[in-house]
């Protein structure tokens, strides 16, 4: 269904070319849209000319018009006076409307198979027999954005972001819940990896150039076929969620980027807490006082190097070894030995990842 905003700046911008007032009231008599101040003072006469057998009749020196929607009566609509002229004005209105009543259906009819899509509803018949009605191409390279607001049903943003791509553009932007707004973004000749950061860049600085500071941003990998639009939408999904998790000073996130917190993300709480009782013995590696964590954090910055790590610390080399000797006879972990420094960050990784699942659980 149009909405009613729509509905008035299509009579406002019709009467700023006419200067002739316009009315659209619906088959119950309630006024949507007006140019002048009075239209409820027609609603009696609208309920009366919706029972008559014509299509347009002239009622108190309006011109009456019913606009159909494929022989459904959808709307009345008023035009002052009762010249040809202002017949002429009120067909030409009646036709935009009817062409505005198309095309919302269409995009309602794309937005329902895009959601669907991605949330792998459909057999795989069906993608392909529905893309081809509504002239979807099913073979071009596509990837999908999701961007979670901090505001719940946030319509504004999500047209915001609609308007940002424009209603020509191939790619379908629609929401699948009540924070989430994602874009399905159709790639062309040469076009990458590189390209979709820029994409989600103009967003998030769009989205904060309107006060939405908290957006966070993920898109999965370049699907070929529209059948892997629904996986693209998943990575993403997964990014959103690795992202906050692994990767906090960062506000987009690519799927590809995500490395071995994937991994992580996917091993059952179970698995975790076993990992971590066998290897530190049921204590947590992460309940080190702030000068430890600090140190071993920097350590893996500068990939193992003692002099690096301790030039950035400010401390005596003879200080960091210190540290690590004493660490080492906390936990039988030497961050010198690379498969020990392994253990010990996956382990990291581990507990922040049961930390975010147990926050989410409730």
């Amino acid at each position: 269904m149009i909405s009613n905003q729509i509905l008035q700046n299509t009579i406002e911008g019709l009467k700023g070319i006419t200067r002739i007032d316009l009315c659209i009231i619906d088959t119950e008599g309630k006024v949507l849209a007006s140019t002048f101040p009075e239209a409820e003072a027609y609603t009696g006469s609208v309920l009366a000319f919706i029972d008559s057998p014509a299509d347009s009749q002239v009622i108190q020196g309006f011109q009456f018009f019913k606009v159909f929607d494929e022989n459904q009566l959808e709307y009345i609509l008023l035009i002052n006076g009762g010249s040809e002229d202002a017949y002429m004005i009120g067909k030409i209105a009646v036709f935009q409307i009817q062409n505005l009543l198309v095309a919302y259906k269409e995009r309602f009819d794309k937005d329902n198979f895009i959601k669907n899509l991605l949330l792998d509803n459909l057999l795989l018949v069906d993608i392909y027999n529905r893309a081809k009605k509504l002239h979807i191409q099913t073979e071009v390279r596509r990837a999908v954005y999701t961007i979670e607001t901090s505001r719940e049903k946030d319509s504004a943003s999500l047209e915001s972001v609609r308007a940002l791509f424009g209603s020509k553009s191939k790619d379908f932007i629609t929401a699948v819940d009540e924070k989430n707004i994602i874009v399905v973004k159709e790639l062309g000749e040469g076009e990458g990896y590189p390209e979709l950061y820029k994409t989600a860049k103009v967003i998030k600085d769009l989205l904060a150039s309107e006060g939405e500071e908290q957006a966070h941003i993920a898109y999965g990998t370049i699907v070929g076929e529209i059948k892997e639009v629904s996986r693209s939408y998943k990575e993403a999904r997964m990014a959103l969620d690795v992202g906050k998790i692994f990767f906090e000073d960062r506000d987009i996130v690519a799927y590809s980027t995500l490395g071995i917190g994937r991994l992580i993300y996917q091993l059952p709480i179970p698995l975790c807490k076993m990992f971590i009782r066998e290897i530190f013995d049921g204590k947590s590696p992460d309940d080190f006082d702030e000068e430890t964590l600090t140190t071993i954090n920097k350590f893996f910055e500068n990939s193992l190097n003692v002099s690096e790590t301790s030039r950035q610390l400010y401390i005596h080399r003879n200080t960091l070894v210190y540290r690590l000797d004493k660490l080492q006879k906390s936990t039988g972990l030497d961050l010198r030995v690379f498969e020990d420094a392994i253990t010990f960050k996956i382990a990291l990784m581990v507990v922040k990842y049961m930390k975010y699942m147990e926050t989410i659980d409730y």
